[in-house]
Order: C-alpha cells, then structure tokens, then sequence
C-alpha cells in the first residue's frame, strides 16, 4: 500500500512544537537550516540556526545534526523507518548560547530535556503478617548481618558504571573572541585547558610556533581569559595543552567559580549554581579508529 503521509519533521524547542515539510531527496542539512531560521523568527533572536543548535530523537537517545556526517546518518535513519510505521525522528532545536527556560517559565514536554524521568524503582514491600526480626534477639541480629541487603538496582549500578567510565559531559560556550565552542566540562582537571590546534587556530599563539615551544615541555599560562556559559562570562587562568580530544577544557577552578552542580542519576542535568541556569549538556563517547572506546580521565 502506497504511503501518502506528508514528508514533515516534528519540530521541538523549549517553549513550542511545530511541523516543516522535508524530503530527504531534495533537502540537504542547510536547507533545513534555513527553514528552521525561518521559522523560528520569534525565538532565535537576530541569530541564524547552524552548528550546535539542532539535536534528532533516534531509538531513545538524541542526537546531534551540526554536519555533513550527521547528516548522513540521519538521512539513513529516516529511510530504514519502515513507512507503515508511525516512528518519525523529531528534532530539538535550541539556542546554544541561551539558557533553557527555568520553572515557572514555560517548558515544552516535547523538548527532550523536559520530558519526564523515569520513576524511581518502588522499594520492596513488606509481606503481611511477616514478623520483623526482635531488636532482642542476638540470632535475628546475626541474620542480617550475614545476608546484607542491595539497596541499589542493578540496572541503575549499571547505567552509573557504563556513563562514568565511556561518557563525558560536553557543553557549548564561548571563549576570548570565538563562540559556540563544544567543551569538555570535568572536574576531574585543575584549571581551564585549551589545545594546541585551536590555540593557533584563533591566534591564542603565534603561528610559528614549533615543537619544544609552547607548551611541548610543560603546561604553559596563556593568561586570563573570559569565558561564557549561559548568560554569563567568567574570567579564568588558561593553560595550553596537548589535549588531542577536546578544544577546551573546563575544570575545577571553572566549576567552583561558576558553582556547577550535577545529577547523578542524569548525566546530562547541569546547572550553575551561581545564577540558576540550566547549561544544554550533552555525553560524548570517544572511540578510537579501531572503535575501541578512549576512556578520558
């Protein structure tokens, strides 16, 4: 039977939901850009959409679209959907350089940082008529030692395991004079990081600069440097490094002037303390060209 639904993609940001035609024939990722810049006139502010603002729901999980390669895997998606079927990829279009909406501003539910989380597991329920071990007894006592109980499921144990070893926490940001930065946010470092190749890339270094210079023999001090997460601009020391994975690094001094606070239970939850804001993160997985996964300590 011939499919006659309108080819549209579900559109979602944090405060609407909308629709726009799409046909992976004749679309490319600009195209779709432009239909999004226009459309989203109200919300966008003088900005245009690109890199870093758009995000898919695929199996789950969500997605970036920032390029070509994004793209194309999209595009495949969209094809392997089998056409009787009502699944259809929805993309979150958010302002990386603006907060998200905070209670009691309006959320979308569709945006996929709003959506509800799952409900915690409910604790084991005591069976009727069951009576409880004596405080008295020193057997009873005995037993519960002997048989300690796991309050945590294993399921949970396992996401926390996988997350805290293969995923790290990305956020968007600006530093010096370049914006819309992807940056590594862990804790984990001392101070903020940037790499060699962007160093020279924004002219944070000369451009002649040679191995055994710069940072080749040590971590070198690139000064003070603002930094914008959200609304707001931090200054901060900056040290070059030889960080292959990453542009820039943020770590502790970053965290404790900013007060960054962390859901363990989503990964993704983060939030400034020193202002209130809700920063847009997202888990990176790094993988090697073997595809064996690079664990970043």
């Amino acid at each position: 039977m011939t499919d006659h639904r309108l080819p549209i993609l579900e559109v979602h940001t944090p405060s609407s939901s909308f629709a726009i035609v799409y046909s992976n024939t004749e679309d490319t990722l600009d195209s779709i850009y432009d239909k999004l810049t226009r459309k989203l006139a109200n919300e966008r502010r003088g900005r245009v959409v690109g890199p870093g603002w758009v995000k898919y729901s695929w199996n789950d999980s969500t997605w970036n679209l920032d390029d070509e390669s994004d793209y194309t895997i999209f595009v495949w998606r969209q094809k392997s959907v089998d056409p009787g079927s009502d699944m259809r990829l929805s993309l979150h279009v958010h302002d990386p350089l603006q907060p998200v909406p905070r209670p009691p501003a309006y959320q979308n539910p569709s945006f996929y940082q709003f959506r509800p989380k799952p409900a915690a597991p409910s604790p084991p329920r005591t069976v009727s008529g069951r009576s409880q071990p004596s405080v008295k007894s020193g057997k009873s006592r005995k037993t519960a030692k002997a048989e300690p109980q796991n309050t945590i499921p294993d399921h949970r144990k396992e996401f926390e395991d996988f997350h805290s070893q293969n995923g790290v926490r990305t956020i968007m940001g600006g530093i010096g004079p370049v914006p819309s930065v992807r940056m590594l946010l862990k804790n984990g470092y001392r101070h903020v990081y940037i790499s060699r190749k962007f160093a020279l890339r924004h002219g944070f270094i000369p451009v002649d600069a040679a191995p055994g210079h710069y940072g080749y023999s040590g971590l070198v001090n690139l000064g003070t440097w603002p930094i914008k997460v959200g609304r707001t601009k931090t200054m901060h020391t900056v040290f070059l490094s030889e960080e292959a994975h990453f542009d820039v690094v943020l770590g502790r001094s970053f965290w404790e002037a900013r007060q960054i606070k962390t859901d363990p239970l989503d990964l993704t939850d983060v939030v400034c303390g020193d202002t209130g804001e809700k920063i847009d993160c997202e888990l990176v997985v790094l993988k090697d060209g073997k595809g064996q996964i690079v664990t970043v300590t």
